[in-house]
């Protein structure tokens, strides 16, 4: 059986080719290198993949495309993690950008931007993608992504820059102070998925002149710092993929065109087409 996974910061999507019938699909916590230990993702799997790993005997091989997984040594780490779990597996672990690109540019050549829990880009170029300089993580980058709006929105009700009515109807949804926000962006991990998972709030305050703004300053730095940093990216469709990319998928779009940006594929999930490509290239 081949096993298939998709991990973000946030969540892991797994998918099992079962001979005859549909896909068995499987979700854990995100199984990201750079913000885990082996030890640490071992146990997120332990703890929340069981009924995955109930079918360890049966997996032959894994294909694994996560975030955090862009040098040789993070890929050591993943791999090592799911071989204590995976033991008769042949494993392959890349970037989530080539699972991206893989899922919507399939052969052709193009651009692939993530905005789900963080950001990135890269250029496919038929065969492999070129990363280039961005992908920086949610300090000192993730333009346009759940962090990025996540953190928006805290500091500005932090600093009380939130219209009246928005203010109080976040002070209703969160429990948010600067000693709780302190504690949880620089004394735990997991300070992204964190900050990200206040992006929700955009979309109950889409409609309004605040949430437009927000979301337009978030798209058009993405769109700006990373895909117009590609000289012809006017020359290739641009895909998307995530969370962020989906639901917003309206306005992203209206900015693209706007800035001369052709927009492609805008999938919430790459793990389906990614299985279908993974099968497809094995024939």
């Amino acid at each position: 059986m081949i096993l298939v996974a998709d991990s973000g910061s946030s969540k892991t999507d797994w998918l099992l080719a079962v001979p005859g019938q549909d896909p068995l699909q499987f979700r854990t916590g995100g199984l990201n290198p750079y913000f885990f230990t082996e030890k640490e993702m071992v146990k997120i799997l332990h703890d929340q993949g069981s009924a995955l790993v109930a079918h360890a005997a049966d997996i032959t091989e894994i294909y694994f495309f996560g975030a955090g997984c862009s040098s040789p040594d993070r890929h050591e780490i993943l791999s090592n993690a799911l071989s204590q779990l995976f033991p008769k597996a042949y494993i392959s672990v890349d970037s989530d950008l080539l699972g991206c690109a893989y899922a919507t540019c399939g052969n052709e050549k193009g651009i692939c931007c993530v905005l789900g829990t963080g950001s990135n880009i890269s250029f496919f170029d038929g065969d492999d993608v070129h990363s280039g300089k961005h992908g920086l993580g949610y300090v000192l980058g993730d333009e346009g992504a759940g962090t990025w709006f996540g953190k928006a929105l805290i500091t500005d009700f932090l600093y009380g820059n939130m219209p009246e009515d928005i203010h109080s109807l976040f002070n209703k949804n969160y429990e948010v102070n600067k000693e709780i926000v302190i504690q949880n962006v620089y004394q735990k991990p997991g300070g992204n998925s964190y900050l990200a998972s206040f992006a929700k709030f955009l979309n109950e305050i889409r409609q309004t002149g605040y949430g437009q703004a927000l979301l337009e300053k978030g798209f058009l730095e993405f769109i700006e710092t990373n895909i117009k940093s590609y000289p012809q990216y006017h020359k290739y469709k641009c895909h998307f993929v995530g969370s962020i990319a989906y639901v917003f998928a309206d306005e992203l779009k209206a900015l693209c065109e706007a800035s001369d940006v052709h927009t492609g594929k805008i999938i919430r999930q790459p793990i389906f087409d990614l299985l279908q490509f993974i099968i497809s290239r094995e024939k």
